[in-house]
């Protein structure tokens, strides 16, 4: 239950149809309920629709992640509902703390900084095979072998393994739409697979025949943690592998359809390369491949003039908030504009454990794509996900010309 003590009641905030089939964050209703109020009415709970609510609630500690209870909102069954229960991401207090310890040791920096040389090949091979063509559907030629690939590197798994294991990551994505049940068998049978290929990387790191993969830089890390053992790591693995391949593939599509409509921003990057950065991170902001993220009241309270019951469940929508007025004129994707930090990888107890792997993964793509394209553009019908809770390019035709020194 939802209260508003200056309106009155929750029937006087705006109304938001969040689980309507084609809801989309971009909508002319989600701008409109803005310019109302902070947040609106949906049948799945509250929707936090600026800027500034949605940064202060991320790291409000009367909200716990939300999304631990989806698979039983959808009333999922096996496996798959299972581990997500189990993971980091449902857990909270000094057990969350702890997972995120050892996850964030084993993806330091420097771990994830000597990676860069083999990213960079992948992408460079991926490139070459570009160079022999002039179209290509880009979400199968280049950003799925590109996420399967490098998440390969980071498993230190040989990279003619990456179809099973990309194909696998996506089917994990499934579970995350309103249709999970249509594809709960199949999800199932691959959050199956992903944890017997878990359970390999761990053996291989016991045996010592693995020092280097994400495997045995977890186990090293755990070993502070008395209550941290083979479950909680087999966990880990799959949930980085899933969030690995899936951000990675989604957000690269994202940021060439932005370059598509923004022709002049490709040139730009090609006129100054060191901007690649900058790139991904505007990308994020004008369009991220999760929309919002959920958080549920663990008690009852009162912000900003309304009240907000225990279990109430609150969207923040990253993506709309990213384009909040409040923050001044905002270009739609300017490369070379110096924005305020965007909510895309979440943030407080659970900001995303993996993004400095995505933002580093990203850059070798982008950096090898700019040195080979001239120019490019959308061709036929681009398909891509609702513009809701996860979304993605699914189909990305483009057409393209070489730039002449390669």
């Amino acid at each position: 239950m939802v209260k508003d003590n200056d309106q009155g009641t929750a029937a006087n905030l705006p109304f938001l149809a969040l689980s309507a089939p084609g809801f989309s964050t971009k909508s002319g209703a989600v701008f409109a309920a803005r310019e109302q109020h902070w947040c609106a009415r949906t049948p799945l709970g509250l929707a936090v629709l600026s800027y500034d609510h949605v940064g202060r609630l991320l790291r409000d500690r009367r909200l716990r992640q939300g999304s631990y209870a989806w698979p039983q909102s959808q009333n999922a069954q096996g496996s798959f509902a299972a581990f997500w229960q189990r993971s980091v991401i449902s857990q909270e207090g000094a057990g969350h703390k702890q997972l995120r310890q050892v996850a964030l040791a084993a993806l330091d920096e420097g771990f994830i900084l000597s990676l860069v040389p083999a990213f960079d090949a992948i992408a460079q091979r991926l490139c070459d095979g570009l160079k022999t063509r002039r179209e290509c559907e880009f979400q199968r030629d280049f950003a799925l072998p590109f996420s399967g690939q490098a998440i390969c590197v980071l498993l230190n798994l040989p990279l003619r393994t990456w179809q099973s294991v990309a194909r696998d990551a996506s089917t994990l994505g499934l579970a995350m739409g309103l249709n999970y049940k249509t594809h709960e068998d199949e999800v199932n049978a691959a959050c199956d697979r992903l944890m017997h290929l878990a359970d390999q990387l761990i053996v291989s790191a016991e045996r010592g025949e693995d020092r280097e993969g994400l495997a045995a830089r977890l186990i090293g890390a755990a070993q502070k943690f008395p209550k941290i053992g083979r479950k909680e790591l087999l966990d880990l693995i799959v949930i980085l592998i899933f969030g690995g391949v899936d951000t990675t593939r989604s957000q690269l599509g994202f940021l060439m359809a932005l370059f598509d409509r923004h022709p002049m921003q490709w040139q730009a990057l090609k006129c100054d390369p060191s901007s690649v950065p900058n790139a991904i991170e505007e990308a994020i902001r004008a369009w991220p491949t999760t929309t919002w993220v959920t958080r549920e009241a663990t008690e009852s309270f009162v912000y900003d003039g309304v009240e907000i019951a225990k279990g109430t469940t609150l969207h923040l929508l990253v993506h709309v908030s990213a384009k909040d007025p409040a923050l001044g004129p905002l270009p739609e994707f300017d490369i070379t504009a110096k924005q305020r930090r965007h909510h895309g990888f979440g943030g407080g107890a659970h900001h995303c454990l993996g993004h400095f792997v995505a933002r580093t993964d990203m850059a070798s793509a982008l950096r090898a794509l700019v040195v080979v394209l001239e120019d490019f553009e959308i061709i036929g019908t681009p398909r891509y996900l609702a513009d809701s809770g996860n979304t993605s390019p699914e189909v990305l035709p483009l057409a393209y010309r070489l730039a002449p020194d390669v």
